[in-house]
């Protein structure tokens, strides 16, 4: 598949997008240290302003009605900030100062909270500026109930900004991920931190701190996990290096 090529999956200019959106705040920004000795990485200001107000903007943006956010890591300065920032949305917090459970672990602890309809989930620490039109709605165009479990937005690699990885996963030409990245090779797109997910997924979990990576693989198996390919710009803003890269592109716009 080419560079920048669309998926064919067939596009519903009307489908609503998720009424709500997990949001996962809750690791402890290892990679971004020392800027997370004093606080959690979404509260790391990138050009400006906290990178969990980027994708609370993203969210606002697309017409998200409800955000569950997953904390752990200084908890309190995040629910603080929530509080203060967020006024256009109804927030729930998903309380996980106990453990840390991983991405899988903290949907299974907040299932409670997302209801029974399909819903974002995105990564605190995303930064993304949309392509020709709003990112969450074409991909919420894209989700097709009877055949998806998960729909991921994916970037392909060339365009993966700041980002020293090898890709992650292998699309068929109709939209399907059919394949991982093996080890010694490079996969032709990266997972963006942006997904659309049934509830169905959420089933069969092991206890305690696992990945979402557990319900993507069995989703994979049953030929129901897809992608959609961003049409704009990411940036993997995991370091302190990466902050500068990123604020001098988003400046030059």
């Amino acid at each position: 598949m080419s560079r920048g090529t669309t998926l064919s999956l067939r596009p519903q200019p009307d489908a609503p997008v998720p009424e709500t959106a997990m949001v996962m705040a809750a690791g402890l920004g290892k990679r971004m240290r020392p800027l997370t000795a004093t606080r959690p990485k979404p509260l790391v200001e990138v050009a400006g302003k906290p990178l969990i107000d980027h994708v609370f903007d993203r969210l606002s943006s697309a017409g998200v009605q409800r955000a569950v956010v997953n904390v752990h890591y200084f908890a309190d300065q995040l629910e603080a900030h929530l509080h203060a920032r967020v006024k256009d949305m109804d927030v729930q917090v998903s309380d996980e100062r106990a453990q840390l459970l991983e991405t899988g672990g903290g949907l299974v602890h907040a299932r409670e909270l997302l209801g029974d309809k399909p819903f974002l989930c995105v990564n605190s620490d995303n930064l993304w500026v949309d392509g020709p039109t709003d990112a969450i709605r074409a991909l919420a165009a894209q989700w097709d109930d009877a055949r998806m479990d998960a729909l991921l937005l994916v970037v392909p690699l060339a365009r993966a900004r700041n980002h020293n990885g090898s890709g992650d996963f292998r699309v068929d030409p109709f939209g399907r991920i059919v394949e991982r990245r093996k080890p010694g090779r490079m996969a032709p797109f990266v997972y963006t931190g942006v997904q659309i997910l049934s509830p169905r997924v959420i089933r069969d979990w092991p206890e305690g701190p696992f990945s979402t990576n557990l319900f993507w693989n069995r989703a994979m198996e049953e030929g129901r996990l897809w992608a959609a390919v961003h049409q704009g710009l990411w940036f993997d803003v995991g370091t302190p290096p990466a902050i500068a890269a990123t604020e001098a592109v988003l400046a030059e716009m």
